[in-house]
């Protein structure tokens, strides 16, 4: 069951995060960086360096639930926020918009290699 909703406090966390990291890493990253606490039942996303690939770290009842987005194509487009901090606080409003807002990646086409004739 999905459990987000606009009365929960939702938090990005500005640095690239290795995707995967599971359960007790993020909560790590929440406590040790991010200096809150996962037990509050807060929200917590994290996004990868390529912008292709989200987790959202969040306490529902009966434990912690990692929802994970990867995208098929283009990257996500996060708000402008200060990377200095250790986390950003966004709106229910704002996480729409970035999984919505998805701009397109520009496609890098490699030359194929000539094919062996026998």
């Amino acid at each position: 069951m999905f459990y987000l909703h606009g009365k929960l406090k939702y938090f990005l966390y500005p640095a690239p995060v290795d995707m995967r990291k599971s359960f007790y890493t993020l909560s790590g990253i929440v406590s040790s960086v991010m200096k809150r606490n996962v037990q509050n039942g807060e929200v917590f996303i994290f996004v990868n360096r390529r912008l292709t690939t989200m987790k959202i770290l969040h306490l529902e009842h009966g434990g912690l639930v990692i929802y994970h987005k990867k995208l098929e194509g283009g990257v996500f487009k996060l708000p402008t926020f200060d990377e200095d901090l250790p986390s950003q606080s966004i709106e229910w409003h704002d996480l729409m918009m970035i999984v919505k807002n998805v701009k397109p990646a520009k496609q890098l086409l490699k030359k194929r290699q000539n094919e062996v004739s026998f």
